[in-house]
């Protein structure tokens, strides 16, 4: 055997050559995927950021020979930063209330036996078997000046409650509907927690409070990451519930979006919110990846 076929067939070279054909093999199997991502999510958003630079011509058309930054320009005007400062408020609010509902029940859920999980699980996510606009609908049905929480409160003699069309409507109808996207994450982190290192707490003199501010919060960080994410970018967005239980009375984000594309054929404004919006979420993302993504 000469000395090139010996170099040929030395571990290094044959341990390479698996490596390359392993990751050849992987490419294959996951081409399908990114196939499916690069023509309905990559060319998709292309267009989007495309457009956001296009001009809207004086007869509703889009001119895509004339670049330029106008559309990102106006997204400065008082109007759309009242709409924007609206959408980030009520998101926000929707968020820290999902929070705080879903942490208590998250780590009951994680403290229960494997039985009591299960069930409190099929629970959460009952809400996921029926169409998202139908539970919509039935919060109409139920904020309704005729309905039942305003029955309610005329029988207990507090007068008629006129919920449904108010920011209040559309912050209900939003948790109602996020809140699952809040509790799963929190309860994949907490029960994963080693319990030892909360009894270890309590044993060097730690009260029940200070052990959950100093060690169940922190090592639980990643969950409340990626659930406040999970929560905010679709509220940021929402265009279902606040047209719904809001009546259209509050303009947010979501339906200023669709207004510029179906109403005013303002497509260039229509697409630079979308980008803008699109560009919020992508920041989530890396900083979910970057805080504690790898370690959920």
């Amino acid at each position: 055997m000469t000395t090139a076929q010996t170099t040929e067939l030395s571990p290094k070279n044959l341990s390479d050559a698996n490596e390359r054909n392993k990751r050849r093999q992987g490419f294959l199997m996951a081409f399908p995927a990114y196939a499916y991502l690069l023509i309905f999510f990559a060319f998709p958003l292309g267009i989007v950021v495309v457009y956001s630079f296009a001009t809207r011509n004086r007869f509703g058309g889009t001119d895509l020979s004339d670049w330029n930054f106008d559309s990102y320009i106006r997204l400065n005007d008082e109007v759309l930063r009242n709409i924007l400062f609206r959408s980030f408020t009520l998101a926000l609010l929707t968020t820290v209330i999902c929070l705080l509902v879903a942490y208590p029940f998250s780590y009951f859920l994680a403290t229960r036996t494997p039985t009591i999980r299960n069930v409190l699980l099929v629970f959460v996510m009952i809400p996921f078997w029926s169409n998202f606009l139908v539970r919509n609908y039935a919060w109409r049905v139920l904020l309704g000046s005729d309905g039942p929480v305003s029955r309610l409160t005329e029988l207990l003699g507090l007068g008629e409650t006129r919920i449904l069309f108010t920011p209040t409507a559309i912050v209900l109808g939003l948790v109602y509907g996020f809140l699952p996207f809040m509790i799963l994450p929190l309860y994949a982190s907490l029960e994963r927690l080693d319990w030892s290192v909360l009894e270890a707490a309590r044993d060097l003199g730690a009260t029940g409070f200070q052990t959950l501010r100093k060690v169940t919060i922190p090592l639980s960080m990643p969950g409340v990451i990626a659930g406040s994410i999970l929560v905010f970018i679709p509220s940021f967005g929402a265009f279902v519930t606040p047209e719904i239980l809001g009546g259209g009375r509050e303009v947010l984000l979501g339906s200023f979006i669709v207004s510029q594309f179906l109403e005013a054929r303002n497509w260039p404004v229509g697409a630079a919110t979308s980008t803008v919006l699109m560009a919020v979420m992508l920041a989530s993302a890396l900083l979910y990846f970057r805080k504690g993504g790898r370690t959920l």
